[in-house]
């Protein structure tokens, strides 16, 4: 992997770790594009600039990162349940998933359900929770249960959670948000599984190109982060599903 190839996966991570467009799978398509080996080296890689992902979330919503946010995150642990405990008992059968094919799949497959989502979405009288410290424990846990689909390579964590928010009576602000905060035990599971298992994969890693990937991701992810939350104070998420379907041809079109 080159410094270039690092700049360009950090920016892709970091952009499409937190839309509903699925970061694992522009990581494989751009991977295969590139001609970047999946070696145990780059799954290194691919951890570090996942967990600088991790570090955007926190910094954006540090108020929410106290004690006093207790309640707030004992609902966001309990929607990380379902994807934590079926991730962990699955993770060999969820591994051969991982293909081309069933991404462009799942990417048209989720495109089409927000655009029907939204077709039915009216959020002015049937959403009323635009405070995600207002979320319900049985709210949360049906959000948690929608974000077992982004274990199915394509499907994206963000959007499977994002549905399942608006699904249960979430603003689309508060969706957003409520995903954005998920995705902190999530990732964080995920990223210290990895690091104990590729841990001596670090050693024989070109650090610089590690550095740019982190930095790259971070600093797009952050940026991200607050724009997605301006777009969606004019725009619906239906810009989301036309992208998810177009991109989904195209990779049946050109990687058949």
């Amino acid at each position: 992997m080159t410094i270039f190839d690092s700049i360009i996966l950090g920016v892709i991570e970091g952009f499409t770790e937190f839309l509903p467009i699925s970061s694992t799978g522009h990581l494989i398509v751009a991977s295969q594009f590139l001609a970047i080996e999946q070696n145990s080296i780059n799954k290194a890689y691919e951890v570090i600039i996942q967990f600088s992902a991790i570090l955007a979330v926190v910094l954006n919503y540090r108020d929410k990162f106290t004690i006093k946010k207790i309640n707030l995150w004992t609902k966001i642990f309990l929607a990380f349940l379902p994807i934590g405990t079926v991730g962990f008992l699955f993770s060999s059968q969820i591994k051969e998933l991982f293909s081309v094919n069933i991404v462009a799949i799942m990417f048209i497959i989720g495109g089409i359900i927000f655009l029907i989502v939204e077709k039915f979405f009216i959020q002015e009288e049937n959403h009323t929770v635009d405070n995600i410290e207002e979320i319900t424990l049985k709210q949360s846990m049906i959000i948690g249960f929608a974000q077992i689909f982004a274990l199915i390579p394509g499907t994206s964590r963000a959007g499977s959670t994002i549905i399942g928010a608006l699904l249960v009576g979430l603003s689309r602000k508060a969706s957003a948000e409520f995903s954005f905060l998920l995705a902190f035990p999530v990732m964080s599971a995920v990223t210290a599984y990895d690091m104990l298992k590729h841990y001596h994969e670090f050693s024989d890693a070109n650090l610089i190109i590690l550095a740019v990937g982190f930095v790259t991701s971070f600093i797009v992810a952050y940026l991200t982060i607050k724009l997605f939350l301006k777009f969606l104070e004019t725009f619906t998420f239906v810009f989301f599903g036309v992208y998810r379907i177009i991109f989904g041809v195209v990779l049946l079109l050109f990687f058949n």
